[in-house]
């Protein structure tokens, strides 16, 4: 029966391979919030910071559930748009997530670095409700996703803080988006 679950669930998450072409064109689109609003999930405070909308392909997905902040983000995808949505370019570059982030690697640059990092981003999914924590489940590699919400910073009694990203222009520790995601559409691919 465990087999049978582990078969099922694999299938499911199983990566799709669109054809060459760039399948996610425009930059996210961020309107920054002069007074954020505060919700509440459990013990976490969330203040929005910016509404966040943005169509990108899925380049790696990643389940933490089970980590210790899982409850709160159990999902991170690695998101990618422009030329990084392009199956041609992306055939160049190993990517992959761990720890919480994205790591790619090239031989030889497809396109420019800083387009890479630029045009890319680790994003870890704050699901607003059961239904949207399910469609985030379903979410599999190689698609291309609609995503609405807004970025967040989270923080706990104690002191405890996790502050979201608020540019596409940045790297390396602290570069990823928290996303309260309110809505998530699988976009089709011709």
């Amino acid at each position: 029966m465990l087999v049978l679950l582990g078969v099922l669930k694999h299938r499911q998450h199983s990566a799709v391979h669109p054809d060459p072409g760039v399948l996610a064109a425009a930059a996210p689109i961020q309107v920054d919030l002069d007074h954020g609003a505060q919700l509440q999930k459990g013990d976490t405070t969330l203040t929005t910071r910016a509404h966040f909308d943005i169509t990108a392909r899925v380049l790696s997905r990643k389940d933490y559930s089970w980590s210790e902040y899982g409850k709160l983000i159990p999902e991170d995808l690695a998101l990618g748009w422009g030329r990084m949505s392009d199956s041609a370019v992306l055939a160049k570059i190993d990517i992959s997530q761990s720890g919480r982030f994205y790591y790619w690697h090239v031989r030889d640059y497809p396109i420019p670095r800083r387009e890479i990092e630029t045009s890319s981003a680790n994003m870890h999914m704050i699901p607003a409700d059961a239904g949207v924590q399910d469609q985030l489940e379903q979410v599999r590699t190689g698609q291309v996703v609609h995503i609405e919400g807004f970025l967040v910073d989270a923080s706990r009694p104690g002191g405890w803080h996790w502050n979201t990203s608020m540019t596409r222009n940045d790297t390396g520790a602290g570069a990823c988006e928290l996303i309260y995601v309110e809505s998530v559409d699988v976009e089709q691919v011709q």
